[in-house]
């Protein structure tokens, strides 16, 4: 049941991931007809970026392993959904007419965040999953300096995409995202702390997200 359970989880996921891929590839497309120049150079490295995580989101998710254990109950799956896809609802809101430098600004947030995902997730492997769940124990890479360095990179280029759109609205999806994000790494480290003893002192040892701050 747990094998049939964690397969049916997949298909949502993949399908949002590979209908984001082709949405990325349409505007790159776009992008083809426009004067080359740094804004250009940019846009197009951000785009690809972006690409690259969704497929290795979505290889990583098709690869790997049944869990070792799982949160119970309604609310982390709740939490770990609306967590993952409440950012698009950005989307809705008017875009906001940006000068040259918030473009670039903007731009550079979700390239770098896409690439320190990209690193994060590669570092993960099958270990990747949406819901709290555990597998293996990953302390290396960039877990040596953070528990949950793949929320930093996301958040990093959410912010970024949130800086194209009405900042009225967008900062309140934002802080709502923000707060259940918290909430999953809450309800993952429970799971984490359960499955795996070394993982108290690991804790304690590795800051949560910012390195002697948080």
């Amino acid at each position: 049941m747990t094998t049939i359970y964690d397969l049916l989880m997949r298909l949502p996921f993949l399908g949002w991931v590979l209908l984001c891929a082709v949405a990325q590839l349409a505007t790159l497309t776009h992008l083809s007809a426009q004067s080359v120049d740094f804004v250009f150079v940019i846009h197009i490295a951000m785009r690809l970026s972006t690409i690259a995580f969704m497929l290795l989101a979505a290889s990583a998710v098709i690869l790997r392993s049944p869990p070792t254990g799982k949160s119970s109950g309604l609310e982390p799956r709740i939490s770990a959904l609306t967590g993952t896809f409440l950012i698009y609802a950005v989307l809705l809101f008017p875009r906001r007419d940006l000068s040259l430098t918030e473009e670039i600004i903007s731009t550079l947030l979700t390239m770098i965040g896409n690439a320190g995902a990209l690193i994060a997730l590669s570092q993960l492997g099958r270990s990747f999953s949406i819901m709290a769940e555990s597998r293996r124990l990953v302390t290396t890479g960039p877990y040596r300096f953070v528990r949950h360095p793949l929320y930093v990179a996301e958040e990093i280029a959410t912010i970024g995409m949130f800086l194209q759109y009405d900042l009225q609205w967008a900062v309140l999806v934002l802080a709502a995202h923000i707060a259940l994000q918290l909430r999953r790494m809450h309800n993952e480290e429970l799971v984490l702390t359960a499955q795996f003893p070394e993982y108290a002192a690991y804790q304690r040892t590795t800051a949560r997200l910012i390195p002697g701050v948080y």
